[in-house]
């Protein structure tokens, strides 16, 4: 069972999820696929791992580039986990096309090709929010497209990482 911790953001509240010393989940309250069936309790004390989450939020609303040293495991298949690490390989400050993430877990899985479809649904399941930056994958047209969080806050990330996308 998971230990769940809040988390007071500009954007909102934020559920932190932690299990056996890792950040297993980081979800808007209320955003689609709010806790992905994750079984957990709150909690009044907070272990090092949460600590250091919050830590970590703390310095990314404040406008720095946190350096990441959090251990992260998020529950989901094969291919999403796959999706996830190469959403890691975005910088803070830059942006993907949908298209150039399916390049990447192409290359990654050693495919030809693969439906944009498939990628962007694991992207929306990305059950670490902010950490592993889904915010950061936009469509090719340059439009925001999807974002479990709300649109709002995906283009309020952005902007925060100082990049103008409008939709």
């Amino acid at each position: 069972m998971a230990e769940f911790i809040r988390y007071t953001s500009v954007l909102g509240d934020i559920t932190i999820a932690i299990e056996n010393d890792t950040l297993i989940g980081l979800w808007f309250d209320g955003q689609k696929y709010d806790r992905a069936n994750v079984q957990g309790e709150f909690t009044q004390v907070a272990s090092q791992t949460a600590i250091q989450t919050m830590q970590w939020l703390d310095e990314y609303f404040q406008g720095k580039q946190p350096t990441m040293n959090l251990k992260l495991s998020p529950k989901g298949t094969i291919f999403q986990k796959v999706v996830w690490k190469c959403l890691l390989t975005i910088p803070y400050g830059q942006i993907k096309t949908y298209s150039e993430m399916n390049q990447l877990v192409c290359k990654k899985l050693g495919k030809e090709s693969m439906a944009n479809q498939a990628i962007g649904t694991a992207i929306g399941h990305n059950p670490i929010s902010i950490i592993i930056p889904c915010h950061r994958v936009i469509g090719k047209d340059g439009n925001l497209h999807g974002y479990a969080g709300g649109l709002d806050r995906k283009t309020w990330l952005l902007q925060h990482e100082e990049l103008t996308v409008f939709q």
